[in-house]
């Protein structure tokens, strides 16, 4: 009730402060500032970039409550966010290019970089965001430029350098509470301070401490079904306690030279993954899965036989159903609920019943080292060596069917590190830019992935003991890479430019599934293999490696007619090395064995143009893409039974983005952002050897429409400056499984935020209120289909409505 009545005044405030606006005057800086971005390798305005990006600034984040890197995605058109583990395994996908395989030895098809560091690792793409000076999101294939080669785009965080000139520091604390029945707060605390520390010394540290407090209301044992797994089960989750650092020197030996090094900490402790339950059933016709709906509230069948009956269960990949689900069962416990009874009682909102749910089970850790040096040579050229080097460590659990039935549990392990060293050269003439560079990336991952029977499980319990069914991956990848650009002024308004990459990309596998006994729900994949046990046959083992060269292009026109207009148009050649799959022991005997372990790179030809315009005076700016992507073999994450692998099929998107920015009065900022394609992977079969016919489908975690709108006003009042801000994100519905069942479906949804400040005259004190999920919707982040092992489909979602109360000091 309490979180209601501020959410009421603040949303009063918000009115009345639009009533205001005539005859007040505006002395706060606006949120719509010049953005210089480095997208090309060189300073440039963002609107002088003619290539479709958007960018942020540090300041601009903070005020649209920015506090996670993957936030960020609600405010960019096309940019949006997949992956797994109930949102703590969180990934970009950019114009429906994703990957969702939970194992982490599978790269992403959207690079991310921390100060031109790329983080390997899809674990490393959430990361919490604090003393950043801009993100960069560039969209379609990239690297031509620098770093990795990326199919799908990069999204670029940079951080606040040190300074030469001025001591700064600033503390940052807010405190919220979530609105749910767990009664769950969160405590933030960000610093950093930096400055000079001789003439040719200066260096910056920041810190950030966040202490999340679980949200989801757990009331296990509330339909339990078998006993527990163990000590603590039942744990209420959503919890996350994490404690980062930066720490960054420079070093200006003489005006041509500069030198930084940095170095990056960052550990979370989090509960098991905050997934609910949702009953759906499979419908079955001539022995295959055809589709999966919404269970129905009478329904008592385990599956829909289309020929009349029950079609029982099946466990792998939907094409041997077994009565009872090989298990006896005689029907669903309860009508309308899953396999064993379960309901959630208040569907998608925060109370559920789970029993492997244990607090402080996860953990991720992430450091790297990052070594850059920029040297201005003597002819004009600039030289700039970028060392990264970045160690990842993760071990996340989820409930399977995230009910209270004692079945399995899923976790996800890495260990990993990454190395990587590019060599750049830029440089101009009167009529002309370019770049040139090398680029080398090695990363070396040992990935645990598994399902774990639990003590007192249905795989745990007498005559079998618990145990854990893995997968151990090893993984070592080498990437050298040449890349170059050339801008090329063919007149006064028109320029062509010309890139290319080539990449030598060398894979060392091996691989090994089986079964191994299981020593507690904190520990997995230990001792040795257990030979053929269940029948299933394992172990399985799988060796070997492979050396592809690769290229990638670009040819690109650019028009402008003026100062205020840049229009552009070109062609993009992307691609991404194929590589190996390690999938769970269901998926690897469901998929035809090792046949499915190794998949194709996948080549996209992307057609794009578009234009930027500067209007009113400086006051305005419009910005609108339009793109046509052509893919040969790309590579999507097929989830069928408990398990997934990446295949290979051709796939086609047409798009149009647009993005406006206007300051129409003073104090009043207004952007606008739009974004629409239409997506289709073509001929999938809906499991390996199918016998039913190909069909045409929507990528996963691909919404065809979205928009967001943010508006700020700023007045005097009080001795500073009162801002008052509302923002709104809108996504279509998108599925989240590759086959499109009915059931497998997130809803559209509205999220608005609004938040009203108060600045200091001397820009010394910052004081804020704000609601996040103002109207408490459901947004979801990730599900996974389980209907004919569970009859559940897993779901999570973003966190419910919750207030902050922040206070910043700057010094």
């Amino acid at each position: 009730m309490r979180i209601r009545a501020i959410t009421g005044v603040l949303t009063a405030l918000a009115v009345l402060s639009t009533l205001m606006l005539t005859g007040m005057t505006s002395h706060a800086a606006s949120i719509i500032e010049e953005v210089v971005v480095t997208a090309q390798k060189r300073e440039q305005n963002l609107q002088d970039v003619p290539i479709a990006i958007t960018a942020f600034t540090g300041e601009q984040m903070k005020a649209l409550g920015v506090s996670q890197s993957i936030d960020i995605a609600a405010f960019s058109p096309g940019v949006h966010i997949s992956g797994n583990l109930a949102g703590q395994n969180t990934q970009f996908s950019i114009r429906g290019v994703t990957q969702n395989d939970f194992n982490d030895i599978i790269e992403a098809p959207n690079a991310t970089y921390l100060d031109e560091g790329y983080l390997a690792i899809a674990q490393a793409q959430t990361f919490a965001v604090f003393d950043i000076e801009r993100v960069e999101i560039l969209k379609g294939p990239q690297g031509t430029l620098f770093g990795r080669n990326a199919t799908g785009g990069l999204v670029h965080y940079i951080s606040n350098k040190p300074s030469f000139e001025e001591t700064t520091a600033y503390v940052d604390v807010s405190v919220g509470r979530f609105d749910t029945d767990a009664d769950a707060n969160i405590y933030t605390v960000e610093a950093a301070v930096g400055g000079p520390i001789s003439d040719t010394v200066a260096g910056r540290v920041a810190i950030r401490y966040n202490k999340q407090e679980p949200y989801l209301k757990n009331l296990y044992p509330d339909g339990a079904f078998l006993g527990a797994p163990g000590p603590g089960a039942g744990a209420d989750l959503g919890d996350d306690d994490t404690k980062a650092l930066r720490a960054t020197l420079a070093f200006k030996p003489n005006d041509a030279m500069e030198i930084s090094v940095s170095a990056n900490y960052a550990k979370s402790e989090l509960s098991t993954g905050p997934y609910q339950s949702i009953p759906t059933i499979g419908v079955v016709q001539d022995g295959e899965l055809i589709n999966v709906i919404n269970t129905p509230a009478g329904e008592s069948r385990l599956s829909i036989n289309t020929a009349g009956g029950d079609a029982g269960g099946d466990a792998i990949d939907g094409d041997q159903f077994l009565p009872g689900a090989g298990i006896g069962l005689p029907g669903r416990l309860a009508p309308g609920g899953d396999f064993f009874g379960y309901l959630d009682r208040d569907g998608d909102d925060f109370t559920f019943s789970s029993d492997f749910a244990f607090d402080d089970q996860g953990e991720t850790e992430t450091s790297g080292l990052n070594i850059r040096v920029e040297w201005d040579l003597d002819n004009g050229v600039r030289f700039t060596s970028v060392t990264d080097y970045k160690e990842y460590e993760k071990l996340l659990f989820i409930d399977v069917d995230s009910a209270p039935a004692n079945q399995l549990a899923n976790y996800a392990g890495v260990d990993a590190s990454s190395f990587t060293q590019e060599f750049r050269f830029d440089g101009e003439t009167d009529n002309s830019r370019w770049v040139a560079g090398f680029f080398y990336l090695n990363i070396d991952n040992e990935s645990d992935n598994g399902l774990k029977a639990p003590a007192n499980s249905i795989a745990g319990s007498p005559p079998f003991a618990p145990v854990d069914i893995g997968v151990v991956a090893e993984l070592e990848t080498q990437s050298y890479s040449l890349f170059g650009q050339l801008d090329y002024d063919i007149s006064e308004t028109v320029t062509a430019t010309i890139g290319g990459r080539i990449i030598r990309e060398e894979k060392d596998y091996n691989m090994a599934i089986g079964i191994f006994p299981s020593f507690g729900n904190f520990s997995v994949n230990q001792g040795n293999f257990i030979p053929n046990a269940f029948g299933a046959g394992s172990p399985f083992f799988f060796d070997t490696d492979t050396s592809d060269t690769l290229f990638a292009g670009k040819l690109q026109l650019d028009w402008r007619p003026n100062d205020d207009w840049l229009w552009y148009a070109g062609i993009n050649r992307g691609v991404k090395a194929g590589s190996f799959n390690a999938p769970l022991l269901g998926a690897y005997l469901g998929a035809g064995g090792n046949s499915a372990i190794p998949y194709d790179e996948e080549i996209l030809t992307a057609y794009e143009g578009g234009f930027k315009a500067s209007l009113g005076d400086g006051t305005t700016t419009l910005n609108a893409s339009i793109f046509y992507y052509d893919y040969k073999d790309y590579q999507a994450f097929l989830f069928v039974g408990v398990g997934g692998v990446v295949i290979n099929a051709d796939a086609e998107t047409t798009g149009i983005e647009i993005e406006l920015q206007t300051s129409p009065m003073e104090g009043l900022d207004l952007i606008f952002a739009f974004s629409y394609f239409d997506a289709e992977v073509q001929d999938l079969l809906l499991r390996n050897n199918s016998p039913l016919p190909p069909r045409d489908v929507d990528p996963t975690y691909a919404p065809e429409l979205q928009y967001s709108a943010i508006a700020r006003y700023e007045w005097s009042a009080f001795g500073g400056t009162m801002a008052v801000q509302g923002d709104l994100s809108y996504s279509d519905e998108y599925f989240y499984n590759l086959r499109n069942f009915d059931a497998d479906k997130f809803d559209s949804y509205t999220m608005v935020n609004a938040q009203l400040s108060w600045l200091s005259s001397d820009a010394k004190w910052l004081a804020s209120i704000a609601v996040r999920n103002v109207t408490d919707e459901r947004v979801g982040i990730q599900g996974f289909d389980l209907a004919t092992l569970c009859g559940c489909n897993e779901v999570s979602y973003r966190a419910p409505r919750y207030v902050t109360v922040g206070l910043r000091r700057d010094f």
